[in-house]
């Protein structure tokens, strides 16, 4: 690559959190003036915030979204070693949350031109072992939840939501987290509403469930040194918490310049080369990723690297192909549909730290691409 080609990189955390820097350094001095670091107000503070934004009436903060996830199914009590239902082109967190929780994940093909969970294929995926359905909210796009919830109560199934990419999106305008029994939130740096380091949530309007989460984020424990259940430690950092409250302030004007930059492709991007995200009235869609599809997508990622554009794949193996899930796939269906995306998708630079000039080099850059 020359030297004198200026680089647009896919994230740039640092220019990503430069807006909120003096907010940051004036909380970490609250922070260190309190001196209490676990469990304290700003979580609880947060912890309400969060809840109201996404429309529940509990919120759990926690170390991380796989621990939402863990937490959510083990509160939930399915039958050790019953199934639950996934997406199969999903980020593998999804997948090693049911297997941490002592399930067995069975595979649902995604629909090809949402990247989400498939519900007219839920009917032929159920078994008489199947006690839950996890859906993922990929890419930032909410999944069909009509369908979804009309097939769990059908079937008497629990319903957790996966939405480490998807704050603030919505369907029929209700906020993904607010439809199932628990809403499962990563604020991964990388995020929509990204702390600065590892984080997660669990959003629900069940007392019940609420309180039994929140013991099980702290060892099991409802009271201090009595852990009614085994439990684990995944508590949401006090330093975090209090980071994450100034971004969630922000969080609009966040949604709303990534909901510009992908306007921007939509409008600029030369359709007859490259598949792009389905967009319907019932969907509000917040782009944590902006992905696009192409058959030589290898060849188009290079392309565009040599041109100083970086890019991702989200995710360039399908679950059923990871080699430390072979043993657990091995009487699975093969899952044509998530191959297909895993080899044609390639995400294009959408940060909040990434500018209109950027994207505009992308578009053009891309439009020349002859392969």
């Amino acid at each position: 690559m020359k030297n004198d080609i200026q680089i647009i990189p896919y994230e740039n955390l640092s220019r990503t959190n430069k807006e909120f820097e003096q907010e940051f350094k004036s909380a970490f001095d609250t922070f260190i003036e309190k001196g209490w670091y676990v469990l304290g107000q700003e979580v609880k503070s947060f912890e309400e915030e969060f809840a109201s934004y996404v429309g529940t009436k509990h919120c759990i903060g926690v170390a991380s979204g796989l621990d939402a996830l863990i937490i959510a199914l083990e509160c939930l009590k399915l039958p050790k070693g019953s199934d639950v239902l996934v997406p199969s082109n999903t980020y593998i967190a999804s997948i090693l949350a049911i297997v941490k929780a002592g399930l067995n994940p069975v595979l649902v093909e995604p629909e090809i031109s949402s990247y989400n969970i498939n519900p007219d294929l839920l009917e032929e995926s159920i078994t008489p072992n199947t006690s839950a359905v996890l859906v993922v909210h990929l890419y930032g796009k909410a999944c069909d939840m009509n369908k979804i919830i009309a097939f769990c109560k059908k079937h008497n199934l629990r319903l957790v939501e996966d939405c480490a990419q998807s704050h603030g999106a919505k369907f029929n305008g209700k906020n993904t987290g607010s439809f199932g029994d628990f809403g499962a939130f990563s604020f991964y740096p990388t995020k929509n509403l990204g702390a600065l380091g590892d984080a997660g949530a669990l959003c629900t309007d069940n007392d019940e469930l609420a309180e039994m989460a929140r013991a099980w984020r702290n060892y099991g424990s409802e009271k201090h040194y009595h852990n009614k259940y085994t439990g684990i430690n995944s508590r949401l950092d006090e330093i975090q918490a209090s980071f994450l409250r100034i971004k969630l302030r922000h969080i609009e004007e966040i949604t709303e310049k990534k909901r510009k930059l992908a306007k921007m492709y939509f409008d600029g991007l030369d359709k007859s080369k490259f598949i792009l995200p389905v967009v319907d009235d019932k969907h509000f869609d917040v782009y944590h990723i902006f992905q696009i599809r192409h058959e030589k997508r290898n060849e188009l990622k290079q392309y565009l690297l040599d041109k100083g554009i970086k890019t991702e794949i989200h995710y360039p193996v399908a679950p059923i192909n990871q080699e430390g899930y072979k043993e657990i796939f091995k009487n699975q269906k093969a899952t044509p549909i998530a191959e297909k995306i895993h080899n044609t998708v390639l995400s294009l630079p959408i940060s909040y730290g990434t500018t209109e000039d950027e994207v505009s080099r992308v578009i053009e850059v891309l439009n020349q691409f002859q392969g």
